[in-house]
């Protein structure tokens, strides 16, 4: 009879997280919260966009990293095309 010294860390780890690590009611949590932060995030820069002078559906660029620091540095370092008409509420 053969016992092992050390037991297999792939068993041990899902006895111990006894298997409800993907239960349904986290997953659905979690995209409902991603949800939130995206609409308390978007709505702001889509306004901002619009005062601005560009279209406010650029706003959802914020959601994608890399692009949002982009666009962010794009925003704040570019002629606005409201400055040039004028026009400062969108």
């Amino acid at each position: 009879m053969h016992i092992p010294l050390k037991p297999d860390i792939e068993t041990e780890a899902v006895t111990m997280m006894g298997n409800h690590m993907f239960d349904h009611t986290m997953w659905a949590g979690h995209w409902l919260w991603m949800l939130v932060i995206a609409v308390v995030v978007v709505i702001p820069v889509w306004r901002i966009c619009q005062r601005t002078g560009y279209p406010g559906w650029a706003g959802i660029l914020i959601l994608f990293p890399v692009i949002n620091l982009i666009f962010l540095y794009f925003l704040a370092f570019a002629a606005w095309p409201a400055d040039k008409t004028g026009d400062q509420n969108g």
